[in-house]
Order: structure tokens, then C-alpha cells, then sequence
């Protein structure tokens, strides 16, 4: 949500479990249009439900569930009305998550916390009087959960992380607004079907009031964070991304913000490189149904996923130069980023070329080769 500096553009995973040793690969399931949708954008997704399964996902990433004052659903305010959602309606959602795991893709919610827009103003005559959008008093706060040094005049505690201006930060000190967000968590996991969440503005609040919820919610967590994103353009920068979701675009960077778009003519280049290295890449929605790149990426994650790379895959850099750049991925494949075809003997014999397009290709170990009169 919102514009960030452009260093803001990889997630931090924080998995439970063996999670870091399977082949994740995650789909962004919207964009920032997608809330225009005539009939819902929940039902238009249950159509491709088939098609984002085939690209090799594993978990898909929809978008904020609930109630917003914002019709893309990053200012929240009644956290449990779903069917004030621009997305559609609760029963849709439920319906969308039943056809994902049918097919064998689970669910991550983006999940905004870190502020609240409230329904009603205080005595002072401060919007600080919340609705949690049930009949009972869940959610519903008053200025003890805003915190004391917000533009709100909150009387909570002090911030813990990055001020967000737009809306009221939320005290995550409080006991009782931990509980009842966590409880709104759970109830999202065991009512909807959610698997998992993406943490919108995670540098709002502390890592320790991160944690409190990872220790409540037993489940896939995604935080925004601050390392470098991947550029086409720096090859030289070894990137260590073992535990990040690496991307090319999202709503954010790119969809019609357009914030800090990947360079255009790389995207597929950039694909080339986190669907074939450590990490958890995600897929963005426009590349594969509005870009016309389904074929070149639902190539690359099948590679991936036959060859079971995973964020704890052993990377070996090859060549790191102006004009290549190439790397093994667990002694079974081999890509290469750039312009520059003659690579010497890089590739040892026994690896042929799976996948390949605009100044990038792909080997495997004991892969097919490509039908003949194709090359890289």
C-alpha cells in the first residue's frame, strides 16, 4: 500500500515449521485496479483458479478482506465486516479460498494492522472511536488503543515503529488490542480458510510486537522490509535472498502506480532469476494474464518446481560481469541473465537448455532438450 522508498521491496519471511525447505512459489492474486471489477473480484478469480494453479503456485496473496475506508483496503475499519469489502462479499471470499485449496494452493491474506480508521469521533471531537463490525464489543476502541504520540492525540502507548499519517496508529502494546487481533487472525484462519498472511506496514511496529502474533497465530507470516531488490542492472550485487519473497512488480511498484516499475523490457529476465534461485518468488497477476507472459513464466516455475528449489537452495555464481551473468542452483540447473551468448565452458555437457527467451536461459541436469532448430 501507499508509496515507500524504493529499497521497501522484498518481503522478510518469517515461516514456521520446515517451511524453508519446500518449493513455495507465491501468486499476487490482485492488482490496484482490481476492487473496479464489475460482478467482484472474488468471483472473477475463482475463473482463473485453474490457470494460477497451473503456473506452479503454491499460495496465492489476496488482498485486505475487510471493511476500508479506501476502496483498495489498506485503511481499515471494521476488521470483521467482510462483506463491506469492494473485493465482494464474505461468502464469496470463503468460495474463492474452497476453489484455491481444491487445487491444492493455499490462501495468504494481506493483513493491515499497523492503522485504523475510525467510525465515530470522541468527546474532543477526535476520530478515535472504533467498530470491529460484529454485534458485540470485539474491535470496537476508543483512544487508549491509538498511540499517545499519533496526529490523533491517542492515549496509548508510544509508537513503536514508523509513523503512518494517513490514519491512526494502533497502540500494539495494548493487551487487549493484541488479543482481539489476534483472535480476528484465528477467526480469518478457521472461518475463512486463510493458510497464511502478508503483514502490510510491518515497519510500523516493532519486530517484538511482530512476534507476539507469530506466537499467537501458528501460521505463514510475510513483512514488508528494507533489503535490496533485485535489479537486472546490478549483477555485480550478490544478492542473498534465502529468506525473502523476491518479486519483480506488485500493486505497488507497478499495476497503475507505477510507483517504481521494474525496467519493462527485463521483466522476464527478472523472472529467470527468482523462480530459479533461493527464496520464495511471487508471481505478479498482471505479468501472466495482462502482459501475456503465462507461457515464459509458467516455464520457468515448472523448472522450480521439478527440481524442488527452495530459499535454503546452494547458490554458486559462475560469472558476475557487466554483460552476464550465471549461476548453479543446487548443482541442477544453471541460468543466465544478459546479452552475452558465448559462455565458454561454463555449462558442463550433461545440462540442456529448458527454458529460455529475451537475454536469459535456463539449464537442467538431465533435462529435456529443447525441439530442434530452438536455441538461447
Amino acid at each position: 500500500m501507499g508509496k515507500r522508498s524504493a529499497s521497501h521491496l522484498l518481503f522478510v519471511l518469517l515461516c514456521l515449521g520446515s517451511c524453508l525447505a519446500q518449493a513455495q512459489i507465491l501468486f499476487q492474486g490482485f492488482n490496484w485496479e482490481s476492487w473496479k471489477k464489475q460482478g467482484g473480484w472474488y468471483n472473477f478469480l475463482e475463473g482463473h483458479v485453474s490457470d494460477i494453479a497451473a503456473s506452479g503456485a503454491t499460495h496465492v496473496w489476496l488482498p485486505p478482506p475487510s471493511h476500508s475506508v479506501a476502496p483498495q483496503g489498506y485503511m481499515p475499519g471494521r476488521l470483521y465486516d467482510l462483506n463491506a469489502s469492494k473485493y465482494g462479499t464474505a461468502a464469496e471470499l470463503k468460495s474463492l479460498i474452497a476453489a484455491f485449496n481444491a487445487k491444492g494452493v493455499q490462501c495468504v491474506a494481506d493483513i493491515v494492522i499497523n492503522h485504523r480508521c475510525a467510525d465515530y469521533k470522541d468527546s474532543r471531537g477526535v476520530y478515535c472511536v472504533f467498530e470491529g463490525g460484529t454485534a458485540d464489543t470485539r474491535l470496537d476502541w476508543g483512544p487508549d488503543m491509538v498511540c499517545s504520540d499519533d496526529t490523533q492525540n491517542g492515549r496509548g502507548h508510544r509508537d513503536t515503529g514508523a509513523g503512518f499519517a494517513a490514519a491512526p496508529d494502533i497502540d500494539h502494546l495494548n493487551a487487549r488490542v493484541q488479543q482481539e487481533l489476534s483472535d480476528w487472525l484465528n477467526w480469518l484462519k478457521s472461518h475463512l480458510g486463510f493458510a497464511g498472511w502478508r503483514l502490510d506496514f510491518a515497519k510500523g511496529y516493532s519486530a517484538d510486537v511482530a512476534k507476539v502474533y507469530v506466537d499467537n497465530v501458528s501460521i505463514i507470516l510475510f513483512l514488508w522490509e528494507e533489503p535490496l531488490r533485485f535489479c537486472i542492472k546490478s549483477r555485480n550485487d550478490r544478492l542473498d535472498a534465502g529468506e525473502a519473497v523476491t518479486f519483480v512488480d506488485n500493486h505497488d511498484t507497478g499495476s497503475t502506480q507505477i510507483s517504481w516499475p521494474f525496467p519493462s523490457d527485463k521483466v522476464m529476465q527478472g523472472y529467470a532469476y527468482i523462480l530459479t534461485h533461493p527464496g520464495v518468488p511471487c508471481i505478479f497477476y498482471d505479468h501472466v494474464f495482462n502482459w501475456n507472459l503465462k507461457q515464459e513464466i509458467s516455464a520457468l516455475a515448472a523448472v522450480r518446481s521439478r527440481n524442488g528449489i527452495h530459499p535454503g537452495s546452494k547458490l554458486n555464481i559462475l560469472a558476475a560481469e557487466g554483460d552476464v551473468y550465471v549461476a548453479m542452483v543446487d548443482e541442477k540447473i544453471i541460468t543466465k541473465i544478459g546479452p552475452r551468448n558465448d559462455l565458454g565452458s561454463l555449462i558442463p555437457s550433461d545440462f540442456h537448455v529448458v527454458a529460455h527467451g529475451n537475454n536469459y536461459c535456463v539449464w537442467e541436469k538431465s533435462g529435456l532438450r529443447v525441439p530442434a532448430g530452438r536455441h538461447h
